[in-house]
């Protein structure tokens, strides 16, 4: 049981606190809810770019990272499709650094041009580093286009299409993104460690509390535009062995099917005792290596990732093992194929995985801005989970199996 208190600023911006006495440090957590997908597709990688940016100077403090070392702190960040997160954690007596820290780049960035040329270049860097100079790392580019149309915000990676995006953002964009999105009222703030409630609040009050709300622009979910019959592309690249993936539309975060996917994949993949491992590593023929499954879950409608990768490059090879893959996820829309045992295995780790996610202070702060910000108890997470049954199981496999699919062969250049 993880203890909290919430209230909201008249500003808007939700506050979440855990009290932790048995530890010496305290994490802050700001958790936007902006990311790839308010972008436009002729214009990728901006919420990757301000996720840097946000570290660049703001109105009052020109050196975050720096401010933040000199009280014994640490931090980093991340960008997904839907959010932007920012953690902090620092030896409690000097916690008031970090909010001060945190507000200042909620009120303003600093907006300087030279901050926007070192980060464009930085990021334009990583996404040569990521896509282009390594093996697979264009994989993602491939199948999200197979799979969204072309207007969709999904249908790009979050660090963009392609460099050359970064490199025309303007001064403008910047500022315009910046107050359209990163405001109190677009904002989960989440504290825990050994920092008490009352004096949290204050410190809240003090540093956030007059920071203006804004405008948020509203946020666009398009029609996926998922295919309506399977889809298949070859890719071809400097890569050392070739990788079969099957992507399968799956629902949006929130809905019972989708925290049944995210445990079929643990049924198919997480573990010795896994299916995928059992049945086509340990216990196959040796023609397939290695074998995954995921979910690329999303505030819209994500999607369930199968893998594999084949023992040798030829078509047979590849063919057998999209075959493979196929018919581990059918077996599991059988009626009677998943028996209790296994089902509770696989929610007893997702319970011990759960309890290790919440051991620390910065753990449990980003873990509760989530839970706040998808308007959930935290302390559900696993109640909620075990309430899958193997009937639930059967009934999204077999949807799963039955939808059309984008399936991908990545394949050594010839």
């Amino acid at each position: 049981m993880i203890e909290f208190q919430r209230y909201t600023l008249a500003n808007g911006l939700r506050v979440i606190h855990n009290y932790d006495p048995s530890t010496v440090m305290v994490a802050v957590d700001v958790l936007y809810d902006t990311g790839a997908r308010d972008e436009n597709r002729d214009l990728t990688g901006v919420a990757h770019l301000f996720e840097h940016l946000m570290f660049g100077g703001s109105v009052n403090i020109p050196h975050f990272d720096l401010e933040l070392e000199d009280a014994g702190g640490e931090n980093n960040a991340w960008t997904s499709a839907d959010f932007t997160n920012f953690f902090d954690i620092v030896p409690a007596q000097n916690v008031e650094t970090v909010f001060h820290l945190e507000s200042d780049r909620m009120l303003g960035l600093s907006f300087n041009p030279e901050a926007l040329e070192v980060q464009r270049n930085v990021v334009i860097e990583e996404f040569k580093q990521q896509c282009l100079n390594r093996p697979f790392g264009d994989l993602m580019h491939g199948l999200r286009d197979m799979l969204y149309q072309p207007g969709h915000p999904y249908s790009w990676p979050v660090i963009g299409i392609e460099p050359g995006h970064i490199a025309k953002v303007t001064d403008d964009e910047i500022r315009r993104r910046f107050y359209a999105h990163y405001a109190p009222n677009n904002a989960v703030l989440a504290i825990s460690g050994n920092l008490p409630y009352e004096r949290g609040r204050q410190l809240v009050e003090k540093w956030f509390g007059d920071i203006p709300r804004r405008e948020i622009a509203p946020r666009r979910m398009p029609d996926p535009g998922f295919p309506v019959a399977d889809v298949e592309r070859e890719m071809r690249g400097a890569v050392p062995y070739p990788n079969v993936v099957i992507a399968i539309p799956m629902d949006p975060y929130g809905t019972l099917d989708y925290r049944v996917a995210d445990c079929i994949t643990d049924l198919l993949s997480a573990g010795r005792s896994s299916r995928l491992y059992r049945n086509l590593i340990a216990g196959g023929d040796g023609s397939i290596i290695e074998a995954d499954a995921s979910i690329v879950g999303s505030e819209g409608p994500g999607f369930v990732m199968l893998t594999a990768r084949p023992c040798e490059d030829s078509d047979e090879a590849i063919n057998n093992a999209v075959a493979a893959l196929t018919a581990q996820l059918r077996q599991l829309a059988e009626p009677g194929n998943v028996t209790a045992h296994e089902l509770e295995r696989t929610l007893n780790r997702f319970e011990s995985t759960f309890a290790l996610s919440n051991f620390d202070a910065l753990s449990k702060a980003q873990n509760l801005a989530m839970a706040e910000m998808h308007g959930e108890d935290i302390n559900d997470t696993v109640p909620r989970q075990r309430r899958i049954t193997t009937a639930d199981i059967t009934r999204v496999a077999a949807q799963l199996a039955s939808r059309p699919r984008a399936i991908l062969k990545y394949r050594p250049a010839t």
